[in-house]
């Protein structure tokens, strides 16, 4: 069953790009925005990160952690954030346990994962979902729904 808003932040985890385990338990009692986006180094996915990037610091003012997750591998990662100088964390999602625990639809008919943005709470209730193949919105509709949720 797809998250929903409401729902808690499920227990996981998952290879940062460094390599080293994530578990979700480090982000307890903060608000997070985990954003699930289609391929590192396409056009769409990188204008989508670099502008979480240039927004990081209105996320962190609020005191939220940004993380993206897609099914690339460490190594990919490891580029994608190295070349973009991206300040957050991003999640390999290879075998895609995480789609399926949170929810996240393909796309195109099955053809392209999906790109979907959850906002989660510092008591860790989501608050926002936003399912939108268009990268350009998700940043301004997360720093919105944190704010208004402050």
């Amino acid at each position: 069953m797809p998250i929903q808003i409401g729902d808690s932040l499920p227990n996981f985890t998952a290879f940062k790009q460094d390599g080293t385990t994530f578990t979700s338990q480090y982000i307890q009692n903060k608000p997070v925005v985990i954003y699930f986006y289609p391929k590192d180094n396409t056009p769409g996915c990188t204008a989508q990160a670099c502008s979480f990037r240039d927004a990081y610091q209105d996320f962190q003012d609020l005191g939220a952690e940004v993380i993206g997750v897609s099914g690339d591998s460490i190594r990919s990662h490891q580029g994608f954030q190295q070349k973009y100088k991206l300040p957050f964390l991003l999640l390999s999602d290879e075998n895609r346990k995480l789609r399926k625990l949170f929810g996240v639809p393909t796309a195109l008919f099955g053809l392209i994962p999906g790109r979907v943005t959850y906002v989660f709470n510092a008591s860790g209730s989501c608050i926002y979902i936003f399912d939108s193949l268009s990268a350009r919105d998700h940043i301004s509709k997360a720093l919105i729904a944190l704010k208004s949720k402050k």
